[in-house]
């Protein structure tokens, strides 16, 4: 198995394949699901439905092409696939902040955080105040 692939990379047939656009343009599209998959982690807040739902609709069109086209593209692919993938959890976060009560469940949890530590800073500040208040008699 190792030696055909080695045999097949030392081959006119592999520097064709590097050397042409069915390998490069797909290298070089790897940046979009990249930069999904990175923008997991980022807030639901920032999210854009719309370029979100036109960048899963761009993916799965062109997973099409890369299928379609001979000699299958797979590289291209598999880009598309996995840019469609993210985009589509994208859009999922999307809608569970905007339309399922995710906003309202993280603001309420962020509201109450803030309390708690209000209220604990206020009793840290009446404790201070009062052992000066004792100290000084």
């Amino acid at each position: 198995m190792a030696s055909t692939f080695v045999n097949w990379l030392r081959s006119p047939k592999a520097r064709e394949y590097f050397f042409s656009t069915h390998f490069w343009g797909p290298v070089a599209n790897w940046g979009l699901p990249l930069a999904a998959l990175a923008d997991l982690r980022k807030d639901e807040e920032v999210i854009s439905g719309t370029m979100t739902t036109a960048l899963t609709a761009y993916s799965m069109v062109f997973m099409r092409f890369a299928w379609r086209v001979q000699p299958r593209n797979y590289l291209l692919f598999a880009c598309h696939a996995t840019n469609a993938t993210a985009q589509l959890i994208q859009d999922a976060r999307f809608v569970n902040y905007w339309y399922n009560g995710g906003r309202e469940a993280k603001l309420t949890g962020s509201t109450v955080e803030a309390v708690k530590a209000g209220a604990q800073e206020a009793v840290d500040l009446t404790k201070q105040e009062a052992s000066k208040v004792a100290s000084s008699k």
